[in-house]
Order: C-alpha cells, then structure tokens, then sequence
C-alpha cells in the first residue's frame, strides 16, 4: 500500500488513498502505522476517497493517533488539498472537498500555500452543552483555575488566555484535565495564548494527541478568542511550529492561510501489511 508524509508547521500526516486499503482503517491500524517505532509515525492520517458528489473533489476523513477520528483539522486539510492538487484531483484553484464537519473550500495561493474557509465559528455546540450563548466558563487543572472560552470551528476548542505564564505552562500536566472535563462530553482541543496587537502567540494541546508543534483548528479557536476579546482581524498567530493568518468576519466566518509540504513517499513493507491485517480480528 503506497502513502505520502506530509508536514504543515511541524503537524505532519500520512495521506493514504481510500481506493488502495485492502481493509478497513479501524482504530488498532490507525494507532500502529502512527507508531514512531513501529509504524510510519505521526500526528495522523489523512483519508482521502473520490467523492460520489460532483461537487466535492475528494470526501476527507482524519485519524487521529490514538486511534479517534477527527472532525476537522486546519493543517491536515491543507496537507489533503495540496495532495490532491498535486496528484491531479483538480487543476481548479478554488474547489470543495467534504469533511466530517462539512463541506471546506480552499483557494490555492501558490504549490505550498492555500487559504482554506473553515466555515463560520461558533460560541455554542453540543460539545459543551451546558454552556452559555457565549460559551465562556471556568474550571480546575493542574490544581489551577482557568477561565476559558469556548469556540467550534469544525471541532471543538477551549481557548485559554495564559498571559505572561504561557510559556512555563506544563501542558502535558495540564491539559489532560481539561480536554477530558465533564464539561466537554466529547472531549475537547485546548490552546493557551497570548495576545500582543494583532498578534497571538498560542500553545496547542490537542485532543487525542497530546501537545502538538502546530494546529490549524486550535489556531483558529485561539484567534476567535481574541477576536472576541477585541483583536482586530486578520490575527497572526505564532505557534511553535511557525505562523498562520486567521482573518474573521463579524459573523465569525474564519478563513486559515498557511503552507504545506510533502516530506515522503513510500509503500508499506508486506510484512507490516500482514500485521496491520492480523489487527483486524
């Protein structure tokens, strides 16, 4: 089975195409071929299938490492889209494709770079169901109280602003807490930031992976915030990875720009093949 690794701010994927799984991509596959040391190893996979729809190119479905899958991600989308436009999906700039959030339209701006609309965000969802129409709320982590605002880009985001503490933060002691909270009964993403003018500088703990070099979606919840706080759009938000622009409308319609890039290309070895089949049963 032949797949490529690709890589957005450090958050890298591996794109495999639907048509060529001899099985079904079920949670054990998912978490050996992401296995470092015994799989290919990263943040992911990307699924990606020819659409039945004529209005979609491709229909996406992301993994995330444990196993779970994702309803979104604004780094493994531009890594699909620039996949497929390299590979001849489309010669079309501007096109859809189908995620498990709904439809996301990018506009390609150059080989490595696109501008994706992720859609309109929103402050209410059923991923904090207890919440208030502005979707802010407090709770206890790493035997800290944190107020928090809650933001649904596709998926769902708690953003956090830390100030000044943001870079001593222990994320990997904090953030299990807060993605696991009975107040997010589907667990939730987590970024913390800082805001300086129409900068943010943020920290992503994701959901089901862990503290992660970069994301798309947690950049945007974490420009949402601040908007919401009074940031002027576009935002630039500064991960460890490298930069995003965020640009919001007043009717929270998010719009991500940012680059991609293959690392790889390989096919797996027919032994991993036979172990990755032995996982299903």
């Amino acid at each position: 089975m032949e797949f490529e690794k690709w890589q957005a701010l450090g958050n890298d994927y591996v794109i495999i195409n639907a048509d060529d799984l001899p099985w079904d991509l079920n949670p054990q596959r998912v978490q050996r071929i992401c296995d470092p040391h015994f799989g290919v190893g990263s943040d992911g996979i990307l699924l990606i299938e020819k659409s039945e729809d004529p209005g979609y190119v491709a229909s996406l479905r992301i993994f995330n490492p444990d196993g779970s899958e994702a309803e979104l991600s604004g780094n493994g989308a531009r890594e699909a889209i620039l996949y497929l436009r390299k590979h001849d999906w489309t010669d079309a700039d501007t096109f859809t494709i189908m995620t498990a959030s709904g439809p996301v339209t990018p506009t390609i701006t150059s080989e490595r770079t696109c501008a994706v609309a992720m859609g309109r965000a929103t402050t209410t969802s059923k991923d904090y169901p207890e919440g208030s129409a502005a979707g802010t709320g407090s709770l206890s982590s790493g035997d800290r109280d944190w107020k928090f605002q809650h933001v649904s880009i596709g998926n769902p985001q708690c953003a956090i602003e830390a100030g000044a503490d943001l870079e001593e933060l222990d994320l990997g002691r904090i953030g299990p807490g807060i993605e696991n909270n009975v107040v997010f009964p589907n667990r939730t993403n987590v970024s913390f930031y800082r805001v300086s003018g129409s900068r943010v500088r943020a920290r992503i703990f994701e959901r089901g992976v862990g503290e992660t070099l970069s994301s798309g979606t947690g950049a945007s919840g974490a420009a949402v915030a601040a908007f919401l706080g009074g940031t002027p759009s576009p935002i630039t938000v500064e991960l460890d990875g490298g930069e995003l622009l965020v640009e919001i409308t007043p009717e929270l319609d998010v719009t991500l720009t940012g680059w991609a890039e293959p690392i790889a290309a390989g096919r797996l070895a027919p032994e991993m093949m036979a172990a990755l089949a032995e996982l299903g049963h």
